[in-house]
């Protein structure tokens, strides 16, 4: 497989859809351009233990999946935009609190994106990273978490990757 072969659902073992799937009523604003839908939709596969997902698209939907469980936890669906690019204009997320405990729809507005941002486009996505350790700050009552340990934890990323 070169690297320009879009990764498919075959490409991974031990898939598992979403279980439960929930709405997410808030949507990153977003607009993807056409160059990066084309690297998108390649897809993006965890290659060692410390990398948290695993992403294919079929069809406009792209679909997120946690790399060691293989439990599905977003599917985004995107749209055309007029004047070029595509954002996402339906997603859903696992409602099942065994298998994703999610923090609302502004966390996972910016989990969608900050996946396909700083993951699969590989960009540094500053503001996107600062966000996460905010709202993941605010929903542990905690303001002093390092943002490297937040980041490693929730994306498998270090500060800067």
């Amino acid at each position: 497989m070169t690297a320009d072969t879009p990764l498919t659902r075959e490409t991974f073992r031990r898939l598992q859809p979403i279980n439960t799937p929930r709405l997410v009523t808030q949507l990153p604003d977003r607009v993807w351009t056409d160059e990066d839908w084309d690297r998108i939709r390649r897809g993006y596969r965890a290659w060692d233990m410390d990398e948290k997902w695993n992403v294919f698209v079929e069809a406009d939907v792209v679909f997120m999946h946690r790399s060691w469980t293989g439990h599905g936890v977003y599917e985004a669906s995107f749209a055309p935009v007029a004047g070029g690019g595509r954002k996402i204009a339906s997603a859903v997320v696992e409602a099942d609190g065994e298998r994703y405990r999610s923090m609302g729809d502004e966390y996972d507005s910016l989990m969608m994106e900050l996946v396909i941002s700083a993951i699969v486009l590989g960009e540094p996505a500053a503001d996107l990273r600062a966000g996460l350790v905010e709202l993941t700050a605010r929903a542990s009552g905690k303001s002093d978490l390092p943002s490297g340990l937040v980041e490693h934890s929730v994306l498998g990323l270090r500060s800067g990757s």
